[in-house]
């Protein structure tokens, strides 16, 4: 039986924040998209409904063994206010990869892209117009079912809901100072490095805090077998220039496949450079480093889309990058990734999807 979304729309709407002081997380739309799966049923119920709290058994599986999976995406408002959606596809192919790991139902991709898609055009005024804002996208799934007992829940809870958030650079891009952690492992192959799942981000809490008391933003994780090999940033996958060319841990199985990630390996090969996705170890980049040959270093991810990389911390030895100041292809990726979001720059690659 083919799925039919239902609308429900609110009796009585939100104040609308200043849009001049977004922060990030904080405030949420009027309406969220709700769909219900049960084990026999499969997915049913899709709707579009009033934000509000979601109301859970003390029993659910989610709070006891963790059966839990997100995406991030956004939606920016365009100059002639147009709605773009940056490449959704393969958030929700990702998702369906984290559910396949955590070994919960497969969504109907097209069916759910084109329900958030109705959502937005709902909430179309709570998409900020302002430089660098936009409307930050929250997918989730989560068990449901009143069981304590260690095996896959039988039912589940399909979540969107959407908050404007602000300029990730409000005060203009500043190279992030991070800290390459030594003591703790995030994950390895055959865990859930490779999902988006709930369990991998509290796992870096504790790492994040003691960076943090360091004087450093983020972590940087390493291979959890040797100890040795770059893997991601906490929030970011990493990207390193040396000597011209453009290094990035492979996937491997631990590491997310980020959809920026992906974007700028195609901008960078469609640009003629050489990228290279291969195992790169500390002390390879250390050397790098010493040489004078580390030109660069960035993340990529979907909050700040490229974060420059001024300082990295290892075994309480400094690497400062390209002066501390955010370098000449750093700032091209983000001056041409944001540029084809907000449709400012040609889009040859065919990656946004317009909502309006």
């Amino acid at each position: 039986m083919a799925l039919q979304l239902e609308v429900s729309l609110a009796t009585e709407k939100k104040e609308k924040p200043d849009f001049n002081k977004l922060g990030f997380g904080q405030i949420f739309t009027d309406h969220m998209f709700v769909m219900d799966y049960s084990e026999g049923k499969g997915w049913h119920d899709p709707r579009i409904v009033p934000y509000a709290p979601l109301t859970l058994d003390p029993a659910a599986m989610v709070f006891h063994y963790g059966q839990s999976v997100f995406e991030g995406l956004k939606a920016y408002r365009t100059r002639e206010n147009n709605i773009l959606l940056f490449r959704p596809d393969k958030n929700m192919h990702r998702m369906n990869v984290s559910n396949e790991r955590i070994d919960m139902p497969q969504i109907d991709e097209a069916f759910v892209l084109e329900a958030l898609r109705e959502l937005i055009k709902i909430d179309q005024d709570w998409i900020p117009s302002a430089p660098g804002t936009s409307l930050y996208i929250r997918p989730f799934m989560i068990a449901t079912e009143p069981y304590l007992g260690v095996r896959p829940s039988h039912s589940y809870k399909l979540v969107i809901i959407l908050s404007p958030v602000g300029a990730y650079y409000a005060g203009g891009m500043k190279p992030v100072k991070i800290h390459v952690e030594s003591k703790y492992v995030r994950a390895v192959r055959g865990g859930t490095g490779n999902a988006k799942t709930a369990g991998n981000y509290a796992a870096s809490l504790k790492a994040q805090s003691e960076a943090k008391v360091l004087g450093y933003e983020q972590v940087l994780w390493l291979d959890g077998v040797e100890g040795k090999y770059i893997e991601e940033v906490g929030a970011m996958n990493v990207f390193f220039k040396v000597k011209g060319e453009i290094w990035t841990p492979a996937l491997n199985g631990s590491i997310l496949d980020g959809v920026t990630r992906n974007s700028v390996l195609q901008l960078l090969r469609d640009w003629g450079l050489p990228v290279h996705e291969k195992r790169i170890s500390m002390e390879e980049l250390q050397q790098a480093h010493a040489n004078g040959e580390l030109e660069e270093a960035f993340g990529t991810g979907t909050a700040a889309v490229i974060s420059p990389i001024g300082e990295l911390n290892w075994n309480q030895h400094q690497m400062f990058i390209n002066g501390q100041e955010v370098g000449e292809l750093t700032m091209k990726l983000y001056d041409t990734l944001t540029g084809i979001q907000y449709g400012e720059v040609e889009d040859k690659f065919g990656w946004t999807v317009k909502v309006l």
